[in-house]
């Protein structure tokens, strides 16, 4: 009998390991079949909320962060992109990391569209997989046609300033909760997993949650 789960996926488009995550979470939905009937509900977070509006390099960010050298960030991307090719995720050269504050308030538009997992993975493509800015209003608006959503409204939102409040509101929830890395993925409303789990984790990890249903 097919179940019903909810899949809370806390994220930053900022984040590589969140694209590594939520398309083996794909994946691992796919391999499942029949045995559920998934909702993947998307979630904003900031791993660098005071990133300049110009950004910074990967290297510069990487040696301020944790104190990496070049050839650490390197070996790091190029295990990155192992895994998102695992994963059927392309890694484009990424040189910057920007701000993503604007890219989740138009997430949190979109979702009252009905498509914000649509533009979830538009936005991630578009930075990870295309090396653009995520921070740059035209890259945001053409992300959001290329998943159905009207460009006039999607401009008006990001002019606007609209939902500051309600993206800062739930970062902050998640923070109180104790979660300060992404992905971060709540399963059944109960069951949080970090990290991007390969496809066979999640399988496992899902056929547990519902498994604990029964006992």
């Amino acid at each position: 009998m097919t179940q019903a789960l909810r899949i809370d996926f806390v994220s930053d488009i900022a984040c590589p390991w969140c694209a590594i995550g939520l398309w083996s979470l794909k994946h691992a939905l796919k391999q499942l079949g029949d045995e559920v009937d998934a909702e993947i509900v998307v979630h904003p977070f900031e791993l660098n909320p005071d990133m300049p509006p110009e950004g910074q390099t990967v290297l510069d960010y990487a040696s301020r962060k944790n104190g990496s050298t070049a050839a650490q960030v390197a070996e790091r991307q190029a295990l990155i992109r192992e895994r998102g090719a695992s994963a059927g995720f392309a890694f484009a050269p990424r040189t910057r990391i920007y701000n993503t504050f604007d890219g989740h308030r138009l997430l949190h538009w979109a979702g009252a569209q009905g498509k914000k997992l649509p533009l979830k993975e538009a936005l991630l493509k578009a930075y990870h997989g295309s090396g653009k800015d995520p921070s740059n209003h035209d890259v945001l608006l053409e992300a959001a046609q290329s998943v159905g959503l009207d460009a006039t409204q999607a401009r008006r939102v990001l002019e606007s300033g609209e939902y500051a409040d309600e993206v800062r509101g739930e970062v902050a929830k998640f923070q109180s909760m104790g979660i300060n890395s992404v992905p971060s993925i709540i399963f059944d409303n109960r069951y949080l997993v970090s990290g991007g789990q390969p496809a066979e984790a999640f399988v496992q990890i899902i056929r547990e949650v519902l498994a604990k249903r029964k006992g």
